[in-house]
């Protein structure tokens, strides 16, 4: 008979000094999954279709109902493009290649853009300066 178990993390408790101190120190597990998703252009529902769980786990995970075992904080992680070490708030957040695009919505067309040929992106970047220069 073959015992599967699964292993959790502890609840970390850390003292942070300097820069993290303020923007980390009360920012659980949850919260920080949750901005990483938000940061990332995903919905709960979209995070749960890559990890194969239902939405409201992600729910119950971002608002720390359920204690993640330590092989989904690596997966998330990985999904999310960040460190086990930020996710665990134990390291600042690296420097995001997204510019800090805050808008979902922008978010995703930038992405898309970015899969477009040389020539149509250079095309789409004079139309928004030409846009930006007259409202400007």
């Amino acid at each position: 008979m073959i015992l599967r178990t699964a292993f959790t993390l502890p609840t970390i408790a850390l003292v942070l000094d300097g820069p993290m101190a303020k923007s980390q120190d009360t920012e659980t597990l949850g919260h920080r999954i949750a901005r990483l998703r938000r940061e990332k252009g995903l919905t709960q529902a979209e995070l749960a279709q890559r990890l194969q769980v239902s939405q409201p786990v992600v729910s119950d995970y971002e608002n720390d109902v359920i204690r993640l075992p330590a092989d989904v904080v690596v997966q998330i992680a990985g999904i999310l493009g960040a460190s086990t070490d930020e996710l665990l708030g134990m390291k600042m957040p690296a420097t995001r290649s997204d510019g800090g695009i805050k808008n979902r919505r922008l978010y995703r067309r930038m992405q898309e853009i970015e899969k477009l040929p040389r020539r149509d992106q250079e095309a789409l970047l004079r139309t928004i300066e030409a846009f930006i220069s007259k409202t400007g």
